[in-house]
């Protein structure tokens, strides 16, 4: 079932792509595909057991299981990828090529698929690189020489940091005492390592920077605000919801699966990986809040929101990694949501820029209503899911009464936070409370959606005309937007749930 759940989404995306078909067909064909992959998703959480694919030499082996990490990050791919898809429909009817972006995108979602199952360190390096190769047509489906730029750009940094991957995982493999498969706490053979220590301990750090590439961690951060404005929305969204998390996932395989937290636990790598994630927290913050572009704005804000869950996973223990999880779930609907909401704004009004937004919101208050609910979530308001990562992060920073490193994570959070407000929340309310002095034909008036509902001069007597939801998309998107919104409450509601219910699981692996 596991293979099978891999396979399928990427077999018949290419089917129904390639297939000539009118395109109402075709589109039922993609939601079908969606839904049967969800289903097959489903069951793999539930029923699905471990496989053993084949086997390169005795120990080198490919095979896939699901933990309870696996499951949390299968989970959010497949709710993240579904609302995308069905945004898709209404959104790319106005891009060409509109086949060649749903294949890759299943390509995509069968490798990212792969990557939540891998059962041992081999086979998710072999399925991260899937992913990347897979995912970059994507950004590359514009055509245009900036978005070949930032396609190359976008794999010459992934393929970099995997590299560095590489690196970790070869030498781990070579000192580990089992691996063949992930075990909670690492694999390493005592007997072998004695001695190594700091060659392991170098090598996992650059593992950590390598895989950190994908996530957007510096210094190797530079490919998202070159590939997620260029991108379609739905394809940013998938980028910055879970496709950039797959080098969080390789973190953490890296680390608590493989090496052992124990490694590296009170040593330079700790510190230095505690470090480039604050950097990275707070860089990523003051970038956004310079930024104009809207969907450039919300890149640097995936910079600095992401390494969050770095932050979190580099205090190895428990209240760290809980929050690190939490803040993955509720950082992929909420930044998803806002980068849809993006595209919204490009594809209705023609409006890249922040600023242009001012008095849009009764032209669309679902789409608004929507974008100030997940901005809500990053900024960290309870009871949305970004409050319960950030208050779990900051307790595993003060749990272990590390010095200063026990001070300056939650005090880089709240500066982070208060930047977040500066550049999503005056978006929201600016368009909802323009000023006395704004008028929206003016602002608006251009826009093919206004122009609609605006009487023809000259003909018949002057009529007062509402322009309110003028501007709304149909419920092919707004509904992902509202399911992805109340999933951001979700996470927020349920993390202590969360936190009790896998206290165990986590226990086992810091």
């Amino acid at each position: 079932m596991l293979l099978l759940t891999i396979l399928f989404p990427v077999l018949a995306g290419i089917a129904a792509s390639v297939r000539p078909m009118p395109r109402r067909t075709r589109l039922g064909c993609y939601a079908a595909v969606m839904l049967l992959t969800d289903a097959l998703g489903v069951w793999c959480l539930f029923r699905g057991t471990p496989v053993r694919l084949f086997a390169l030499t005795e120990d080198l082996t490919f095979s896939f299981s699901l933990d309870m990490i696996g499951r949390v990050f299968l989970s959010v791919v497949l709710l993240v990828y579904t609302a995308a898809c069905f945004y898709a429909f209404e959104y790319m009817s106005a891009e060409e090529r509109e086949e060649a972006f749903f294949m890759f995108y299943f390509a995509s979602l069968g490798a990212v698929m792969s990557a939540c199952m891998a059962g041992n360190l081999v086979t998710f390096y072999f399925c991260f690189e899937l992913a990347t190769l897979s995912s970059m047509p994507l950004v590359l489906h514009e055509g245009s020489r900036e978005a070949i730029s930032a396609a190359l750009k976008y794999l010459f940094y992934s393929i970099g940091g995997a590299l560095l991957g590489l690196l970790a995982v070869v030498c781990l493999f070579w000192y580990g005492s089992d691996a063949n498969q992930f075990v909670p706490g690492g694999f390493l053979n005592l007997s072998h390592v004695s001695g190594h220590e700091s060659l392991l301990r170098t090598v996992v750090f650059l593992g950590i920077v390598g895989f950190g590439a994908k996530a957007g961690m510096y210094p190797l951060h530079g490919w998202l605000p070159a590939a997620h404005p260029i991108a379609p929305a739905p394809a940013s969204a998938l980028l910055s919801g879970v496709i950039a998390k797959m080098g969080v996932l390789g973190v953490i395989r890296l680390v608590y699966f493989s090496a052992g937290p124990a490694l590296i636990r009170g040593t330079w790598v700790q510190y230095a990986w505690m470090c480039l994630a604050m950097g990275t927290v707070f860089m990523g913050s003051m970038m956004a809040f310079r930024e104009k572009v809207t969907k450039r704005r919300l890149a640097y804000s995936s910079i600095s929101q992401i390494s969050y869950i770095m932050l979190g996973l580099s205090l190895l223990n428990v209240g760290g990694l809980t929050g690190g999880l939490l803040h993955f779930a509720a950082h992929a609907v909420s930044k998803g949501t806002l980068f849809l909401c993006a595209g919204v704004f490009l594809y209705k009004l023609g409006r890249p820029e922040a600023a242009d937004l001012r008095g849009a919101g009764p032209l669309m208050p679902v789409t608004m209503w929507c974008f100030l609910i997940a901005s809500l979530s990053l900024v960290g308001i309870p009871p949305m899911g970004g409050f319960t990562s950030k208050w779990y992060l900051s307790v595993g920073a003060v749990a272990d009464g590390m010095g200063v490193f026990a001070i300056l994570p939650p005090a880089v959070l709240l500066v982070s936070a208060f930047l977040t407000a500066g550049y999503l929340l005056p978006v929201a309310v600016d368009a909802f409370f323009p000023g006395r002095d704004f008028s929206v034909k003016q602002a608006f008036g251009d826009c093919p959606a206004v122009q609609k509902r605006l009487p023809t001069p000259g003909k018949g007597k002057k009529q007062k005309v509402s322009l309110n939801g003028a501007a709304e998309p149909s419920f092919l998107i707004t509904v992902p937007l509202v399911i992805l919104c109340a999933a951001a409450l979700c996470v927020g509601l349920f993390g202590a749930w969360f936190a009790e219910t896998f206290g165990d699981v986590i226990r086992g692996l810091v």
